[in-house]
């Protein structure tokens, strides 16, 4: 049970477990598929994630009406207002999810609504941070990808319930914000003050654009051209990156922001999956197991330590900066 407290520091950011879980669901889904581990995991996974959602949503719908300042707040704060558009990106999973299983009804549903969500979001904070008095370099992280690169997530499941049209507007929002952004946070990353170390595992998301953009892309040509080809191979070198600095990442501290790994590693596999399903290349199906197989290792060890977390009360409390 939440005490009065610690529903009042209840984090917007608790939603990016559901997100990362169901990035993992969709990865389980295409292993089922291309590499036949019928193991049944997937129906399962996608309990979970709607039935975490669900909680996520009523327990900060409950802060919202009993503490609407302190959504207030979080919505104020620069950094924290990144972490709102994670909901939209959620409903566009599932309408993935429900995709994946037949259920198209339900995709369109969940697809139709993610829209929505992406785009309000996406207006609201354009137009915080171009008119926010306060906003200065060092609120700049990989986080303010979330906003407005996720418009790449929409012609996944689009191009199956609306206009090709309408994928391909959100598509070039998306790409053309990722580059614009791309150039500013190596800038705030190179050249000024580090990330705090809470914020560190958000440098994973610089995979997740390009990753989900290439499996976008690819939906609304039917082909991989060099373009595509650019798209993977740049999230593939994002993906190595990582791997070279692990001795770095795993001495960070747990935060819930910890789960910033899981979803930019989760679209980096289902690209792999998606490249191997059109291409059928011998490399690829051996390397999407190692990368499949990291992926499944960082999730047990992010969700157990989550539930350390949660049992010893680290999170949900109040923060000190």
């Amino acid at each position: 049970m939440f005490t009065t407290l610690r529903l009042k520091n209840f984090p917007i950011s608790f939603y990016s477990i559901t997100l990362g879980l169901a990035g993992f669901t969709v990865a389980w889904q295409k292993a089922e598929s291309l590499l036949k581990w019928n193991f049944g995991l997937s129906p399962i996974l996608f309990t979970l994630v709607i039935t975490l959602f669900a909680l996520t949503t009523i327990i900060y719908l409950t802060k919202w009406i009993k503490f609407p300042s302190e959504v207030k707040r979080e919505f104020n704060d620069p950094v924290k207002i990144n972490f709102f558009p994670i909901i939209a990106k959620i409903l566009l999973l599932l309408s993935i999810l429900f995709m994946n299983v037949h259920f198209m009804q339900y995709s369109k549903f969940f697809w139709i609504l993610g829209v929505i969500a992406q785009l309000g979001f996406g207006m609201t904070i354009l137009t915080f941070w171009m008119h926010k008095d306060h906003f200065e370099l060092k609120h700049i992280s990989p986080a303010i990808f979330m906003p407005v690169v996720g418009n790449v997530l929409i012609p996944i499941a689009g191009v199956a319930h609306a206009s090709q049209e309408v994928s391909w507007f959100f598509f070039s929002v998306g790409i053309i914000f990722w580059i614009i952004l791309m150039a500013i946070v190596l800038n705030r990353i190179i050249f000024h003050q580090p990330l705090k170390e809470k914020l560190m595992p958000t440098f994973f998301i610089l995979m997740a654009p390009s990753a989900v953009g290439f499996i976008a892309y690819v939906k609304l040509t039917n082909t991989i051209d060099i373009n595509a080809r650019i798209l993977y191979y740049f999230s593939m070198f994002i993906f190595f990156l990582f791997l070279f600095q692990f001795k770095y990442f795993s001495k960070i501290k747990f935060y819930l922001s910890s789960w910033a790994y899981s979803f930019p590693l989760d679209a980096f596999v289902i690209a792999s999956f998606f490249l191997l399903h059109k291409t059928h290349w011998v490399f690829m199906l051996s390397f999407v197991k190692f990368a499949f197989i990291i992926l499944n290792i960082l999730i047990i060890l992010l969700f157990l330590r989550t539930l350390k977390a949660i049992f010893n009360k680290e999170i949900c409390i109040e923060e000190n900066d």
